[in-house]
């Protein structure tokens, strides 16, 4: 990327929650069962519902994400987990209720959270002591 802007920065984040979802889950190593697979007849599977199709992500989104998973630990903690709860699709609502701010202080740590990881990003450097509005209009997220 030449140019990291807030929004791809946004996008970016979202792929990475998206493809955390889909990975597979964690197998304990050493346990199995020694019981044989059991094989449904049509009759036992009439009132079943479809077990949903998992798709896996493909290596170079692997990648990808495990590239974006650092991008946030130059952030404070509370715009850390406004950016990663925005990014997995929460509610404004329950993030509100979880790190305890208003929605427009909230969305303002999200925004310059975003705006911090697209500066870092594009290698500028800012004063980290600049108001968070000052912040949002250097990286143009305003």
């Amino acid at each position: 990327m030449d140019k990291w802007t807030p929004s791809l920065v946004e996008a970016r984040l979202a792929e990475a929650a998206f493809v955390l979802k889909r990975l597979p889950e964690p197998r304990r190593q050493g346990y199995f069962s020694t019981w044989p697979e059991i094989v449904h007849s049509f009759a036992d599977k009439v009132g079943q519902e479809p077990k949903p199709m998992r798709v896996l992500p493909s290596p170079q989104a692997i990648s990808r994400m495990e590239e974006t998973l650092t991008w946030t630990a130059c952030l404070d903690p509370v715009d850390g987990k406004i950016v990663w709860m925005r990014a997995h699709g929460e509610r404004w609502k329950t993030i509100c209720w979880t790190v305890g701010l208003q929605r427009s202080a909230a969305h303002q740590h999200w925004l310059y959270g975003l705006c911090v990881i697209s500066l870092k990003l594009n290698r500028r450097r800012f004063n980290r002591n600049l108001s968070k509005r000052r912040v949002i209009e250097l990286a143009g997220g305003a």
